[in-house]
């Protein structure tokens, strides 16, 4: 098979494996539309916290906005890489941006109701909310943030755009994000979050390696 066709079944792949993604986020997002939320917040100050509620109606036309910047911007970075190097890049690529996708959507599916999409501004829990532990949750503490990190950075190796530059701004943020969010859960549950801190990573770096190992 010719790389440019490998290639080209990967991209298509690899947008389907998008959608897929964006459709699970965003029906959560319908799905904790109305329920209540917790008391405890953790947000940068100033900001107004209707702003992080997830809401079908705030998040559908950021993400239609943000889609048609991402096609302003889909424009190769380099278009004079040899056919190896290309090779090496789709490879990689995939090792990233497939199981990303898959961690993203299996941590999705495993949190159900508890869902709730924070933002780099804040974040806010449930009133009713459970501490996940189970599937990724038991391996490591931010299997989402995880995948998203993979499937960014195997996104920028498959496409190589203007676009999925831009995406990759977003990694480093995420692991901020990760923190206030476990402030936040540490000051929700307590006890049960301080005992699940030290059996679980953060990270999947550390799987299996528990605190004071």
């Amino acid at each position: 098979m010719k790389l440019e066709t490998i290639e080209r079944t990967v991209r298509w792949a690899g947008a389907v494996g998008a959608l897929v993604s964006a459709v699970a986020v965003y029906s959560g997002v319908v799905q904790g539309a109305g329920k209540a939320r917790a008391e405890e917040t953790e947000n940068l100050p100033g900001v107004a916290q209707p702003f992080l509620r997830g809401s079908p109606q705030l998040y559908l036309p950021i993400s239609l906005a943000a889609l048609w910047l991402l096609r302003l911007l889909w424009r190769p970075i380099y278009r004079g890489i040899s056919a190896p190097v290309r090779a090496v890049l789709v490879a990689a690529g995939s090792l990233l941006y497939f199981p990303g996708v898959a961690l993203m959507l299996w941590g999705r599916f495993t949190m159900k109701d508890m869902h709730n999409v924070s933002t780099d501004f804040g974040a806010q829990l449930y009133a009713d909310h459970r501490l996940v532990r189970g599937g990724p949750f038991g391996l490591m503490r931010h299997p989402m943030y995880a995948g998203g990190i993979m499937a960014e950075l195997g996104a920028l190796l498959l496409y190589r755009t203007w676009a999925t530059l831009l995406i990759t701004v977003n990694v480093p943020l995420l692991p901020i994000r990760a923190r206030r969010e476990e402030k936040l859960l540490a000051s929700h549950f307590g006890a049960e979050w301080e005992q699940y801190a030290r059996e679980v990573p953060m990270w999947p770096t550390r799987i299996g390696v528990r605190a004071g190992d």
